[in-house]
């Protein structure tokens, strides 16, 4: 795309995080003033995944290839449909920026994978579509993660730093005028796992961390076990290979179980915090509702946590994605080689056209 497209727009961004809440879009308008940027949450809504939609999703990762492709095309009718549905009820949106839901992340290996066809979104929706926005990244050598700091940088540049604290606890925050973020820990991806055993999708407000107690001997196994800081993004195999088989080893009381886990994340995000010298912090994600999370975090933390209205809590990473999706629209940088490591800044995301633009 180019310059000549209007400086205000709006976006559908459209999100799956590795928690597996379900998928939320956030329609989002965007105006460029100068080099500063506004934003507004036009409306948005979370659509809960249905049982089986869960459970293909957690599962996606055993499919052999033609099936693989086959859930890439269906997600995107999934996605698609849920669109068409939402956007009877508000302005039509310029775009649509999906993240899609990842499946595999090996940057390493050189490859990440986020299903929910692009294509199919633009042909079922009508609209121009911006997706698959790691790749790039990932093929110049970098994590294809974190993404979402160019949105901290330039439109909550009132904050010390953001922490979102999802499946995947992560901060970014500005340091010596180059923009730094990486992944901390896991944080709701264990904690939600732990919640289903007790036939619960989530712990609401950290109610059944806050019954149980910490044990020092699973917290210091999972601490053992975690990976190095700064060094690699993190991703669902680690998270099956290092986490679970602690958790399902250890035979503490399932609340106990929640209680070490939010100690330990708390733990790992106050160092991170306090290291960085960072004093006011806005937080935000599911995790910024866990009572027990948040307190923990307090405890080892001397600065301020923000917890915004619920609108940017709940819905921050699809307004961020949404405003990817308008980068990568007007040709300008949306993800940053400071904190992916790539060999360089890139304009990422494939660009589906149902029509001329």
């Amino acid at each position: 795309m180019n310059s000549e497209l209007p400086h205000k727009m709006t976006v559908l961004g459209v999100m799956s995080g590795t928690s597996l809440d379900g998928l939320d879009l956030a329609l989002c308008s965007f105006e460029k003033t100068g080099e500063s940027y506004s934003f507004k949450i036009e409306s948005a809504t979370t659509i809960a995944y249905s049982g089986s939609w869960k459970e293909t999703l957690a599962n996606a990762q055993d499919l052999n290839a033609e099936k693989y492709f086959r859930l890439h095309h269906n997600y995107g009718s999934f996605i698609a449909s849920e669109i068409n549905k939402f956007i009877k009820h508000v302005a039509k949106p310029f775009a649509v920026a999906s993240h899609g839901h990842t499946v595999f992340h090996q940057p390493h290996l050189g490859f990440t994978t986020q299903i929910g066809c692009g294509a199919t979104i633009a042909a079922h929706t009508g609209l121009v579509t911006v997706s698959d926005f790691r790749s790039l990244d990932v093929a110049k050598g970098g994590q294809g993660a974190p993404l979402v700091p160019i949105g901290d940088k330039l439109l909550f540049p009132e904050y010390g730093a953001c922490l979102n604290i999802g499946g995947i606890a992560n901060v970014s925050f500005n340091a010596n005028h180059y923009q730094k973020a990486y992944d901390i820990c896991f944080a709701n991806m264990a904690l939600n796992y732990l919640s289903e055993k007790l036939g619960k999708p989530y712990d609401e407000n950290g109610e059944l961390a806050c019954s149980g107690k910490c044990n020092e001997q699973l917290l210091e196994e999972i601490n053992r076990a975690k990976s190095p800081v700064g060094k690699v993004s993190l991703s669902r195999e680690q998270f099956e290979k290092t986490i679970i088989p602690l958790l399902n080893y250890s035979r503490i009381p399932v609340e106990d179980k929640l209680a070490t886990m939010c100690a330990y994340s708390g733990n790992e995000i106050a160092s991170t915090l306090s290291e960085n010298n960072l004093e006011s912090v806005l937080v935000t994600g599911g995790g910024a509702y866990n009572k027990c999370l948040v307190d923990s975090i307090q405890n080892g933390f001397k600065g301020r946590l923000i917890i915004p209205a619920d609108e940017i809590v709940q819905f921050k990473e699809a307004l961020i994605f949404a405003f990817l999706g308008y980068l990568r629209l007007h040709g300008t940088i949306n993800t940053l080689s400071s904190v992916t490591g790539a060999t360089s800044d890139s304009v990422s995301g494939a660009v589906y056209f149902n029509q001329p633009v």
